[in-house]
This record gives structure tokens, sequence and C-alpha cells, in this order.
């Protein structure tokens, strides 16, 4: 029997407000532990929390971002539940009224656009961290209190690879309207995914199960890959999935049971009694909305309007506001949007993986990168010469023609130079040059690489290859001239 798979996604962002929620508490990352906690936070008896303005502000922003309608009013609720890192056993989130409904974001799947529907975003307060060390758990409750914005997702995913695209795309949506830092290793953007399997072309739902503790998109492919075969494997030795959550061990690459699956009865949900309903009119969401800039997937598109390049190469361009600037400005320097989006996407992102570095932490600047194009649509130096000296710029800060300038780089385009070398590199391989008279054709390669390399990798490849051919068919018909 084949199986289909059914994915729906929750995820939690932190807002990037400097304070908590419901407190003037710091948000601050990497403190030490319980320097950022107050009686609010704590949930001491007769505190009252305050709503955070700002945290809305943001909210709204998020709600745009990923276009779902922000309801006028929304209420926040207790989720009541005992954790060791959650002081007051209960969690102020919203529940029946959410603050948006029924967004939506634009996923690529096997080649098509994909509509992944949003179902509800909640505000609400983040729990501490728990720390285990050996036989010790430590509370750490700076987190308490961080403002979070909730995002589930209809079951629209059908594999891990669109889970993971729908992560990168709420991600980037997030960053570009400066929601959230979505910093997955700070724990600003975490996702718990739901899956279930079911017999292919069914209409009904299998039994899910949720994978918690899953920090890097990495870890959330393989989680769902490893629970998918195992909830077939159950289903086709004819057992039964049972509904849980499940803690995923990035280091054994398995999952293993971590409690039952609540349901929300379970939370016994009940209106927040300290906070009055949140009321967001339309001045509001209009004034916020003026202030937000453009989003990545609209930026994405426009890419492909005003520069003809490819969506995909648009889609990697536009994967960080940060890395959409830097292409946006070296194009203003140099117009080749084509060529810039093609070295970007390959040399630039290749040596940011490479040294593990941000794209403003680069020293190759964008007037750098479109002075190195200059050079090399001049036919001052070729592209393999333009990577050597792009290694360069990464690493001193130099702009191109200095490092040309110093290194000697200029492409040797001087035809009667290029006409001596081929003649030595002909006169020097006599065998050679007799095989491929004979038919050998794959030598004519051979020849050009010697050239190459007698001229250190300066001579230039185009005139190279057509002085070559002039000179060996020359001596194919003055066979006295070999």
């Amino acid at each position: 029997m084949e199986y289909e798979t059914v994915i729906g996604m929750e995820i939690h962002a932190q807002l990037a407000t400097r304070t908590k929620v419901f407190c003037g508490c710091s948000t601050e990352f990497g403190a030490d532990p319980n320097v950022h906690v107050c009686p609010v936070c704590l949930g001491m008896p007769g505190v009252l929390p305050v709503l955070n303005k700002e945290v809305v502000n943001l909210a709204i922003r998020g709600a745009l971002a990923l276009r779902a309608k922000i309801q006028g009013m929304s209420r926040f609720a207790r989720k009541s539940y005992f954790y060791p890192d959650l002081p007051k056993g209960y969690q102020i989130s919203q529940y029946e009224e959410s603050f948006a409904t029924d967004g939506y974001v634009m996923i690529d799947s096997d080649g098509k656009r994909k509509k992944i529907r949003v179902k509800r975003m909640n505000l609400e307060e983040d729990a501490g961290k728990s720390i285990h060390e050996q036989s010790t758990t430590l509370v750490d409750f700076n987190r308490c209190g961080v403002a979070l914005l909730e995002i589930v997702t209809m079951p629209d995913l059908k594999s891990p690879e669109e889970a993971v695209a729908y992560l990168r795309t709420v991600r980037r949506q997030l960053q570009y309207a400066g929601v959230s830092s979505c910093d997955m290793e700070k724990g600003h953007f975490r996702c718990e995914p739901n899956v279930s399997v079911r017999p292919a072309g069914s209409d009904k739902l299998g039994t899910r199960t949720e994978l918690k503790n899953l920090n890097s998109l990495k870890a959330v492919e393989r989680g769902l890959r490893f629970e998918i075969e195992r909830q077939i494997g159950l289903l086709k030795r004819g057992e039964q999935v049972v509904q849980q959550s499940l803690l995923w061990d990035e280091k054994e690459q398995k999952a293993a049971p971590m409690r039952a699956k609540e349901e929300a009865e379970d939370y016994r949900y009940f209106i927040e009694p300290d906070l009055v309903p949140l009321i967001v009119d339309t001045p509001w969401v209009e004034k916020v909305k003026s202030d937000v800039p453009e989003l990545a997937d609209d930026r994405a598109e426009r890419f492909v309007k005003e520069y003809g390049i490819r969506p995909y190469d648009a889609g990697v361009l536009t994967s960080t506001r940060e890395l959409a600037d830097y292409y946006e400005r070296t194009i203003g320097f140099h117009k080749d949007p084509t060529g810039l989006a093609n070295w970007i996407s390959t040399e630039v992102l290749g040596l940011m993986h490479e040294k593990g570095i941000a794209i403003r932490e680069l020293k190759a600047r964008p007037e750098h990168l479109a002075e190195l194009f200059d050079l090399i649509a001049d036919g001052s130096i070729n592209k393999k010469m333009a990577k050597e000296i792009f290694m360069e710029m990464a690493e001193k800060g130099m702009g191109a023609k200095a490092i040309v300038s110093q290194k000697g780089l200029r492409q040797v385009t001087d035809e009667k130079e290029l006409e001596d070398m081929i003649t030595r590199v002909l006169s020097e391989n006599p065998k050679e040059v007799e095989r491929y008279f004979g038919g050998k054709d794959a030598l004519f390669g051979f020849f050009v690489g010697q050239v190459m390399k007698a001229s250190r990798g300066k001579a230039n490849p185009k005139l190279v290859n057509e002085i070559l051919r002039r000179q060996l068919d020359k001596r194919k018909n003055s066979p006295n001239s070999q």
C-alpha cells in the first residue's frame, strides 16, 4: 500500500522588542541566568500584566507579512499547565479569539507555486528554560514573558521538503518586515511540526505526532523523514500510531516519546481576567502598514521583472534583506544584473558559507565587485583571474583595480605576444601536434592549457583559441612548417 504524508506546522517567532510582553524586563539574549526577571514575569501574587504596545505593532507587521486578516478585537486567555520553567502555572496566550487569521504564504514545490494556508496567529508569552546537567536540572527564567507570535498552518504540507520551504519563506517574510530576527540558534524562531500518514488518496487524516526540539532546518527535515518512515513502518506491521509529542535527538538521529499529546481541553483555557480585550482599529493598522518595507516575495517578483533574472536566482538573492540590498547596490555601479546575480549566488554565497560569515561582514563591498565586473567587461581580466582577485578583495577589502595593479594580473591581449607564446608551445610538443593532426582533436584543449600555464593564467582565452586554431590550420596545410 502506498502512503501519503500530511504535515501541519506551528511556529513560535520571538518578536524583536527590547522589553517583554507584559513587563519592562529586558529581552537581551545571553545574559546571566535569572537577571532579567521581575514579579510580573514570574507571576507573583498581586501583580498585573500591562501589554507592551510595540508587541502589537510587530504583530501587525507579522500579520501583514503573512497576508493574514487582523481581527479588530482579540482576547488573551490563560493556558494552564505546569512546567518547572513556568512559575505561575499558566501561560498568557490567545485561543478562540486570535490576533489574526486566514493568512497564507506561497512556496515553490516540484517546480510549481503552492499556497500554504495560515490558520491563525496568536500573541503569547514565552516560558523559561530548563537546563539539564547530568543528574541536575537548573531553571533560567530570563525568557519568561518574552513576546512570541504563534503561527499555525492548516495541514497543507505534504513532504519534509515542503515543510522546510515553508519555514524558509515565513522566516524570510518576518525578517524583511522587521518582526523578528528569526535566529534559530538563539531560539528566536522555533517550530513544532505535526505529522501523520494515511493511505494514498484517502481524505481521512491519520493519527498525528508532534516533533519538538528542532533547532535547525536540517533537523526539521531529518526529523520528519524519521517520523514518516516510523509511522509507515508501524502501519505496515498492523500496529497503531499513538498520538504523542516526540523529542528529536539530533545526535542519535531519532525521535523518542516525550509525553502524550494534549488536547485543547487539557489546558483548561479561560479568558485572562487581568487584561482587557485587545482592540486594533484600521487607522492603527494603516499607520503600521505605511512603515513596512517591501517584503521578500514582492522583492523577488520585482527582481524577475526589473532585472530579467530567473525566479530561482531571485529567490536566492532575496533570502535575506541584506543580500538583496547588496545585489541592488552592486547593480547601481555596474549594469549586468544577470552576471552579478550568478556571481553573488555562487562566489559570494560560497565564500560566506565557507567562512561562516554574514554579508555585512564581507569585506568585498558592492563597489569593489562592480569594479571587478568592469575589468571582465573591458577584457582586462578573464573569469578565472576574477575569482582569484575576488578572494583577495574579500580578504583585504581592496578594490579590484588596485589588486590587479599590485599583482600584475592584467590579462594578456597582445596578439603578437600570444602568437609567440603559442609558437613556443607547439614547438615544444611536436608529438602531440602530430597526434592532433592524426585525429586526436581533444589535444586542442591540451595546447590551450599549456598556453594558459605559460602565461600564468593571464592569456585571453578567446584570443588563445582563435590564434591557436589559426596556427594549427596553417601548420596542417604546410607540413614543412611543423
